[in-house]
């Protein structure tokens, strides 16, 4: 118990919002997510499919393993930019509002390791980044639950937080679960604009609009296009229908807090960003991984379901992109405004 105490006391020097130990075993709902997997509802996302022992045990990713230290990192920035100060009218995910959470965690993660060196412990961290289904690690610990969105819950972060962890050869002594505190509440469920949660904690990742608009490389089915709306990266409707949200206070790290220099844009204004524009404005942040081509695709759509008469001459311009995937969709989008404009017309 004394080490367990040391373990958090260092997690919380290194601006850690809380500090939990699980015991490292097979994953307590691996079998569902080798179903999962094998449905294909985990859309393009086929490093998924790799190893899924390893992923399913951390014993088999780290010889020895005896425990896994699981983290929590606040990240909520408040609601400013949106939807009330913000001219721009868009809607991307909070957790992407501006820096990389890789870059600042994994730094924090490497001095965590360093000190559980001191104890003899040899470690393997991550960030989502690696072989670990790290939901149920963390509910095994008491560090929240899985919430029928499949988000992680925290009792005083609510859904507003990055999971992350070690897993050590250390002997630890586990914490206890926290239990499931969604009761009958199916909030998030109702509020997913794609239907995406097709029953509590059962994800149709294809249907997702952050799936759709970060890890889906293709053009946007139809069918979806007009449901995200005016969301061009990420979706935050499931989290922002959580009741314990109304627990979240907003994080210490200014680096997650909204860049001016994005949200300070219009729509159409993205539209006129060349490839080194692009990476300028958007870097060291989590939307540079997705490239001009698909951001500009995902804009498109947003102005195909919000644009106006004054969004017509970008969207024609991008419909004689080089890139077709920009075109396609800017091409859809004109309809989609010609057509609202004619509506009011007539």
């Amino acid at each position: 118990m004394e080490t367990n105490g040391q373990i958090k006391a260092w997690a919380r020097d290194l601006g850690f919002d809380d500090c939990r130990i699980a015991v490292a075993k097979e994953a307590s709902h691996a079998h569902l997510f080798r179903e999962w997997v094998e449905e294909g509802k985990h859309g393009e996302m086929a490093w998924l499919e790799r190893t899924p022992e390893r992923r399913c045990d951390p014993r088999e990713v780290l010889a020895g393993c005896k425990a896994v230290i699981c983290l929590a990192l606040n990240y909520y920035p408040g609601r400013s930019p949106f939807p009330e100060s913000h001219a721009g009218g868009y809607r991307i995910a909070r957790y992407a509002w501006n820096d990389d959470y890789h870059d600042l965690i994994e730094k924090r993660l490497s001095a965590f390791d360093e000190q559980l060196k001191t104890l003899g412990g040899t470690q393997r961290y991550y960030v989502d980044t690696g072989p670990v289904l790290e939901r149920d690690f963390a509910s095994d610990a008491g560090l929240g639950w899985n919430g029928k969105s499949t988000v992680q819950i925290h009792r005083k972060l609510g859904a507003w937080f990055f999971l992350a962890e070690l897993l050590t050869t250390l002997e630890l002594v586990p914490d206890a679960p926290f239990g499931d505190h969604c009761g009958k509440c199916t909030a998030c469920v109702t509020a997913c604009p794609t239907q995406a949660i097709t029953a509590p904690r059962r994800l149709d990742a294809r249907r997702c609009i952050s799936y759709l608009t970060i890890e889906h490389k293709g053009s946007i089915p139809e069918e979806f296009r007009v449901a995200m709306g005016d969301r061009i990266y990420g979706c935050d409707d499931c989290l922002d229908a959580c009741p314990w949200n109304r627990f979240a206070e907003e994080s210490r790290e200014i680096s997650f807090h909204a860049r001016e220099s994005v949200f300070g844009k219009k729509l159409r204004d993205f539209l006129d960003l060349s490839d080194e524009d692009f990476r300028a404005l958007f870097a060291k942040s989590p939307i540079k991984r997705i490239k001009r081509p698909r951001f500009l695709r995902n804009v498109c759509v947003a102005l195909g379901n919000t644009g106006g008469l004054e969004d017509l001459p970008a969207l024609r311009k991008a419909a004689e992109d080089p890139e077709p995937l920009i075109a396609e969709h800017a091409t859809w989008a004109l309809g989609r405004v010609q057509q609202r404009l004619g509506q009011l017309i007539g």
